[in-house]
């Protein structure tokens, strides 16, 4: 049962692993959290993609509080990593996104996993309903209640999830936020602004996947490349959009599973108190221990 956590990113929005603020009271991560969550569920295998240059930072933090505890193989993500014929712009200095992020795990997955963000604390049921898709060979998204994201310091990026007999038809990638106590979406295509109730169920970038994916993205990534050739610098490759457009070509069913858990970020920095104090609540309610590993 493998679960893939794209941390590639991780590195360049803190200025390195050692920079990054720990949210738990021994030092750990969200990842950290991820982890443990992922475990209890019954995740036995963890692939974790990240930048080549951290890799040792990797090592000497989380993959030395995770050691002997799950088995874990390391992806690197890299800008280089483009179909041929297509020349890496001299200005472009991050990799090309999430989608282009989970293709190099492409030769080490072999039957259905999830996939995670690095930078999300999920909660620990969304992981025992990944488990539970993941037996059935099926896609699958986990839909939060959008009231459960938000944040009262400013607008979030959220991709609002449209279902119909508990499968998606649909992600509208949007800018939410409140305006007067409401909860507003602004599609990032233009589109109308809309309303929506808090039970919304919105994706966090938290998914059941088959293999299947990686012989949908081989073609599809070259055909992005292609429709981005004049856009290099600041295009990206995005998971959301693959399985979208998968879904408008009627490639892949996309079972849509709900939850009631709540999901914390750190989009601004004010959200950081916010989610080590929400950790200690669940510290306290017996849900984690003190020392999540047990270690210091």
């Amino acid at each position: 049962m493998t679960l893939v956590i794209m941390a590639a990113g991780m590195g360049s929005r803190f200025g390195g692993l050692k920079q990054i603020e720990p949210v738990g009271p021994n030092g750990e991560f969200i990842i950290d959290y991820s982890i443990y969550d992922a475990i209890k569920a019954g995740f036995d295998k963890i692939v974790i993609i990240i930048k080549e240059e951290n890799y040792q930072d990797f090592l000497d933090t989380i993959g030395r509080r995770i050691e002997g505890k799950v088995d874990v193989e390391y992806v690197f993500q890299k800008m280089e990593d483009i179909p041929e014929g297509i020349d890496l712009p001299k200005d472009r200095v991050k990799p090309w996104g999430t989608a282009q992020a989970l293709n190099a795990t492409k030769n080490i997955i072999d039957g259905p996993f999830a996939v995670i963000s690095a930078d999300d604390f999920y909660g620990r049921e969304p992981y025992k309903l990944l488990v539970e898709s993941l037996k059935n060979n099926e896609y699958s998204a986990i839909g939060y209640k959008i009231g459960n994201t938000l944040t009262d310091v400013g607008a979030v990026k959220r991709g609002v999830c449209f279902s119909e007999n508990g499968y998606l038809t649909k992600i509208i990638e949007s800018k939410v936020k409140y305006v007067d106590g409401k909860i507003i979406g602004e599609p990032l295509n233009g589109d109308p602004s809309y309303e929506m109730d808090s039970n919304q169920s919105v994706s966090m970038l938290m998914f059941g996947l088959e293999p299947s994916l990686f012989d949908y993205i081989k073609d599809d990534i070259k055909e992005f490349f292609k429709k981005h050739e004049d856009d290099l610098s600041k295009c990206e490759y995005l998971l959301p959009d693959v399985l979208g457009d998968m879904l408008k070509k009627d490639k892949v069913k996309i079972k849509l599973i709900e939850t009631s858990a709540v999901w914390k970020g750190v989009t601004y920095k004010e959200d950081l108190e916010e989610l080590k104090k929400y950790i200690n609540e669940e510290i306290d309610a017996g849900v984690y221990p003190k020392n999540l590993y047990g270690r210091n």
